[in-house]
């Protein structure tokens, strides 16, 4: 269900190539940077291409297409590199300069993103960065490409952006990256579902949907007898930093958990059982409500749950849980209800 139809963008990104402004490369390799697949991309690629993609329902989504997926050496250079840049600024800059180390000399950057989440500003961003860009517009979206010479390189400005992508200091305390849910500050929702944990959670406990590892850092400080914390993340770039905020956490709190950082689609299940689970868990692709993202969360923390086990879970107060929630556990309350969200403890799991 993560998995739902690429974007306009993904149809646009391969207009030049259909239409032969640009040429495919004569090696037969490329690189494609926040890869998503689809009929175009299916259509287009060689046995060369490289898709990368640290969204783990979307790789998955790409090797189910039979594509070939993984990362890229350091040193490894591409006569083409496609990019569908995402909406957050900073993210997008440390791309475009990602882009650019992978691309050969006399190598073409071509990029594609929909006209409402920044395509202007992504294309100035680019040329900024490499010089004379071209581009047409398709599909509500802009298709920009540069072919740089290495002189037309601002070489500072590639490394300046680069550090964009690092791991930064919060003015909350925590290591976050651009780009991450609510990534430069602490979430609302999220605050909400923390304040409300009781100190008596116990045993092993995992976090669906962990972010940069937030709730599970509050775990670790308040509830003494949790012995282990498994944290659940589909997006590959939180996990670094929920590493490293879990380090902290457990040098701040001077005890000893044991706890796991998984690269994992919770809507696919989970490979252990659990004495309690936390969630504040997506409800929305992009920009458009998929509250189908909720209920798979909560079916699949169901499952994993032992018979004594507990939820908690915190969402928007308008979205449509109390089915599935009735459905899975024999008791459900609410916790509280504020600032338009809900925290909900759910037990007694349902067989």
């Amino acid at each position: 269900m993560f998995a739902a139809a690429p974007d306009a963008a993904l149809s646009a990104l391969f207009v030049p190539l259909a239409s032969a402004q640009l040429r495919l490369p004569t090696d037969g390799r490329a690189l494609f940077l926040r890869a998503r697949a689809g009929i175009g991309l299916r259509e287009m690629a060689q046995p060369g291409w490289l898709c990368e993609q640290g969204f783990a329902p979307f790789a998955d989504e790409l090797v189910r297409s039979g594509l070939r997926v993984g990362e890229a050496a350091a040193d490894e250079k591409f006569a083409l590199v496609l990019l569908l840049p995402p909406r957050q600024r900073d993210e997008a800059r440390a791309l475009f300069a990602r882009a650019l180390d992978h691309l050969q000399p006399g190598g073409t950057l071509l990029a594609a993103m929909p006209n409402a989440a920044g395509a202007k500003s992504g294309e100035a961003d680019l040329a900024q960065l490499a010089g004379p860009v071209q581009h047409l517009s398709k599909h509500k979206c802009r298709v920009f490409w540069s072919t740089p010479d290495a002189a037309g390189i601002d070489q500072a400005l590639r490394a300046a952006w680069l550090a964009l992508d690092a791991p930064r200091e919060t003015a909350d305390g925590y290591l976050s990256r651009p780009g991450l849910f609510a990534w430069n500050r602490i979430d609302r929702a999220s605050a909400l579902l923390a304040a409300q944990l009781p100190d008596d959670l116990h045993g092993r406990v995992a976090d669906l949907g962990a972010g940069y590892g937030y709730l599970a850092c509050q775990i670790i400080a308040r509830c003494a007898r949790v012995s282990a914390i498994d944290l659940y993340e589909a997006e590959a770039r939180a996990l670094e930093p929920a590493r490293a905020n879990l380090a902290r956490a457990l040098q701040a709190s001077g005890r000893l958990l044991a706890t796991d950082v998984h690269w994992h689609d919770v809507t696919r299940g989970l490979p252990q059982r659990y004495d309690a689970i936390v969630s504040n868990p997506p409800f929305h692709q992009g920009r458009a409500d998929l509250p189908e993202l909720g209920r798979a969360f909560i079916a699949r923390a169901a499952d994993a749950l032992r018979a004594d086990g507990r939820l908690y879970l915190v969402a928007n107060r308008h979205l449509p849980y109390e089915a599935i929630l009735a459905q899975r556990f024999r008791e459900v309350r609410a916790l509280a209800v504020q600032e338009g969200f809900k925290v909900i403890e759910a037990s007694g799991v349902r067989a």
